[in-house]
């Protein structure tokens, strides 16, 4: 047990969020609980993470997980271990929330370098519906950059997915590579911009940066079969697109296409037993589809190497979020410090003045 690491988990107080401080000391060993100094407040360590209140073994747990992000129908996994069909739901729920907050707290937390990235949709046939996932992935790294599932795949879906691109890095260098849905150009032109502040009273002007590129493939079919690929430059010069083609998938041969987050795309499909096209554990509601999805990308990112990254390598290490191959366990009792501290009103307290100074 590491207390410096830790913070108070009760909003109320004046170190809630707080990491690395000392507030928080060591209350039991054996039931394995902290103690904040300033409220006086117990917590277990496993308080915020997957695993807060599970009452089976942590073995148990993280098996049954594993076999989900590899694509183990829920059914089989049930009959396997002889546990109830809503445990194993309820631990998926929760895996899914874990894997959301470490996925926001990493990935979009604006530290990606976006050279080019590549978006893609599919189609999901659900329990009496359909369903739409739009995925984004960073060439160069491979990682992926979070998914957006909604019922139609018009300019909400994409707005949705684009949100989430432009939360993971700067915009000024990004090359957006898409299928022929004309969503993307419109939905990018309008996201990617920045305030223009040039001194005047008023609203600053929105205006797109200069290095953004946009490029798109079109595919036609004859018979379920591609009888024609046309690519085109949107926004940008093509000599530029060429270049960054060229650095961001190492090949001199490089051409404009989406061929990497389609594959991302079937991995998804492998990995996520509700995705695969004839299935009988298909998902019944959009909350399954979502906490699958957050489960599976995290372990993409995090867990799983990639051979084109080079030995024992996942994306998130290529992109240097991190430096080292994470394990099932460490995901599901990563804790994720809360991304807002509240404001208090009135005078500092003498000790928090002394941590500010300090820190």
């Amino acid at each position: 047990m590491n207390p410096h690491q830790r913070w108070c988990h009760n909003r109320r107080c004046r170190a809630y969020g707080r990491p690395g401080e000392g507030h928080v000391v060591i209350h039991s060993q054996k039931e394995r609980r902290y103690q904040c100094k300033r409220c006086g407040r117990t917590f277990a360590e496993t308080k915020d993470t997957a695993f807060y209140r599970m009452h089976k073994p942590k073995w148990l747990v993280v098996a049954v997980l594993t076999l989900l992000s590899y694509g183990c129908p829920l059914q089989a996994i049930v009959a396997a271990f002889d546990l109830d069909e809503r445990t194993v739901a309820r631990w998926q729920r929760e895996s899914g929330a874990q894997c959301r907050r470490v996925h926001e707290h990493l990935v979009e937390a604006g530290k990606v370098a976006l050279l080019q990235v590549q978006a893609d949709e599919i189609r999901i046939k659900a329990v009496g519906g359909i369903y739409w996932l739009a995925s984004a992935m960073e060439v160069r790294s491979r990682l992926w950059l979070g998914s957006v599932i909604s019922h139609n795949r018009d300019g909400q879906l994409i707005g949705g997915l684009l949100l989430r691109v432009r939360a993971c890095g700067p915009m000024e260098k990004i090359l957006l590579v898409t299928d022929g849905l004309s969503s993307y150009k419109s939905q990018a032109l309008k996201l990617f911009r920045k305030p223009l502040h040039n001194g005047e009273v008023g609203r600053p002007r929105l205006v797109l940066a200069a290095g953004v590129m946009i490029a798109r493939v079109t595919k036609r079919r004859r018979s379920r079969r591609v009888v024609e690929v046309a690519r085109r430059v949107l926004v940008g010069r093509e000599a530029e697109v060429i270049s960054r083609l060229i650095a961001t998938q190492s090949s001199i041969r490089a051409l404009i296409n989406t061929a990497y987050i389609e594959r991302l795309q079937a991995t998804l499909r492998a990995r996520l037993a509700p995705l695969v096209r004839r299935t009988r554990a298909g998902a019944h509601k959009h909350s399954t589809l979502e906490a699958g999805m957050f489960l599976v990308g995290s372990c993409y990112n995090l867990l799983w190497a990639h051979r084109s990254l080079g030995e024992e390598r996942t994306p998130a290490m290529a992109a240097g979020l991190t430096d080292h191959r994470w394990s099932m366990e460490e995901l599901l009792t990563f804790a994720v410090p809360p991304a807002e501290v509240p404001r208090w009103r009135g005078r500092k307290p003498k000790w928090l003045l002394e941590a500010e100074d300090a820190a």
